[in-house]
Order: structure tokens, then C-alpha cells, then sequence
């Protein structure tokens, strides 16, 4: 019988997590300190929907926008830990949005899957151009939902969103149900269901890339399989990839690196 709970509490399985999330922040600060950008833009009502804005430096203009989408479990951590994952995208000429988003139990994860749709649809409306999202754990489930978001019923172009990496995301939400996460987040199997990336439907045109550390639990390594499994049967341009060695949260170093290979990796889903 699988243990859900040790399989999903990454913060109990990683030691140094705090130091980790810790050296986010000031990474996070200085890139902010240095860098072209526009922040605190709003995109709703909400004081989480907002969304900081980090422009290449050299002035190049690519093809999409980037999208970047953090995690925490749809109940923790914020954008301004993470501001150092524009800096891989912006060495390649992407602007890069960093999102801000509500968080649980003051929402359910539908709401929140909600708002990362209105924030694509303001980008859309901003810059007129499609998004390249990626996202880490929560960010990964919100990725993939993006991806399979039906675009036409918003009258929006069916391609606004249909490329993407998901870092250690979250697919199948029902095992969730029977562990801690579930204290704040409170989804029923109805909702589980509902919320999961693998019910919504084969997103026809997509282009997905999962990755997951090498040193992340099984749950989570079949999390990225189960995705780009039922995608490829699918018809969809889907591909597993493994950081060798990477635990949960190192999984997204290689993001401020322009040079790494994931950066490499998404800068071509984008071209």
C-alpha cells in the first residue's frame, strides 16, 4: 500500500528546506534589483492578482511571452520568492511574467485555476502575443491546466497557450485527498477529479514537456509519466525528462541559469 503522505510532504523528505526557500528570496531580491522590470500589475481584484513583469535586457523580442507560475501546494510561498526564474528566459530575448495567484483555503484550486486563465487572457490582451508557460509543483498542475484550457469558449485564439514545461507537477489529484495537503486545500473526490489535468481533456496542438527530479518520491516521478503518457496517446507532442539527482526543490535551480539545459529545452518550446 503506497503512503501517500510520506510520498507527497516533499517539506519532510528534503532536509534544508527552509535554507532552500531562504536563498529563493534573496536570489529573488537581487535579480529584482538588477533587472528591467515592471511590478506589482494587477490583473483582478484580488491583492494576490498580481503579477511582476521582467523584460530582456538586450532588448530582444520573442516570439511568445513567458509565463512562469511558482508552487507551495495552491497554499503557500509567493511570487516575489521567485523573480530569479525570469532570468534563464530573459538571456534568450523572452519577457517573463511571474504570477501572483490566491491562495487556499481562502479559495478552492478551481478558483485558482481561474485566475491563471484570466492572467494568460490579460497577457494576451496586453501584448497580443501566445505564452510559453512553466510552473514547479502546483505551478506544474496550473501549467498543464493552461494547456488544456478551451480557449474558443473565452473567443480567444485556440493557440494562446499551447506550449509548456511542468516541473514536478501535479496531475492526478486524488491521492492528495488522503494526506496533509488536503487540510488547506479541503477537495472532495468530485473536486479532485474536476481539478486534475489528466480529466480535462487532450489539448489537440499542445506541447509539453514534463521534468521531475531524479531524486523525487515515485508519486511524483509517476505524476510527470501519467501526464506525458496519456498526452502522447493522445496525439499531443509530450516529453518526460529527468534532472538526475535533483530533489523537489533544487529540481528548479537550473531555471536562472541561461545556459542549463532545461532553460535551453523551454527557450525551444517557445521559438
Amino acid at each position: 500500500m503506497i503512503d501517500y503522505e510520506t510520498e507527497y510532504n516533499n517539506r519532510a523528505r528534503v532536509p534544508g528546506v527552509a535554507d532552500i526557500i531562504a536563498g529563493w528570496e534573496a536570489d529573488a531580491a537581487a535579480y529584482r534589483e538588477g533587472a528591467t522590470c515592471e511590478l506589482d500589475c494587477a490583473y483582478g481584484l484580488a491583492p494576490r492578482m498580481q503579477y511582476d513583469l521582467f523584460m530582456p535586457s538586450d532588448g530582444a523580442d520573442a516570439r511568445m511571452v513567458a509565463l512562469f507560475i511558482h508552487g507551495g501546494y495552491w497554499q503557500a510561498t509567493d511570487r516575489k520568492y521567485y523573480s530569479h526564474m525570469a532570468r534563464g528566459l530573459n538571456a534568450h530575448g523572452f519577457t517573463v511574467c511571474v504570477a501572483g495567484y490566491d491562495l487556499c483555503p481562502e479559495v478552492r484550486i478551481g478558483d485558482i485555476v481561474t485566475e491563471i486563465r484570466d492572467l494568460a487572457q490579460h497577457l494576451w490582451e496586453r501584448f497580443h502575443k501566445p505564452i510559453l508557460t512553466y510552473g514547479h509543483s502546483a505551478g506544474g498542475h496550473l501549467t498543464a491546466s493552461l494547456l488544456a484550457t478551451d480557449w474558443r469558449a473565452r473567443r480567444l485564439p485556440p493557440g494562446l497557450a499551447s506550449a509548456g514545461m511542468a516541473i514536478s507537477g501535479l496531475f492526478d489529484l486524488l491521492p492528495l485527498i488522503r494526506t496533509s495537503v488536503n487540510d488547506a486545500v479541503r477537495m472532495d473526490q468530485k473536486e479532485a477529479i474536476a481539478s486534475s489535468p489528466i480529466a480535462m481533456g487532450i489539448p489537440y496542438g499542445a506541447r509539453l514537456i514534463a521534468s521531475v527530479g531524479g531524486a523525487e518520491s515515485s508519486e511524483f516521478k509517476r505524476q510527470s509519466r501519467v501526464i506525458v503518457d496519456f498526452w502522447s496517446r493522445g496525439g499531443i507532442d509530450a516529453k518526460l525528462r529527468e534532472e538526475e539527482g535533483a530533489n523537489h526543490f533544487t529540481v528548479v535551480a537550473p531555471l536562472a541559469d541561461p545556459d542549463s539545459a532545461m532553460v535551453h529545452d523551454l527557450a525551444q518550446l517557445g521559438r
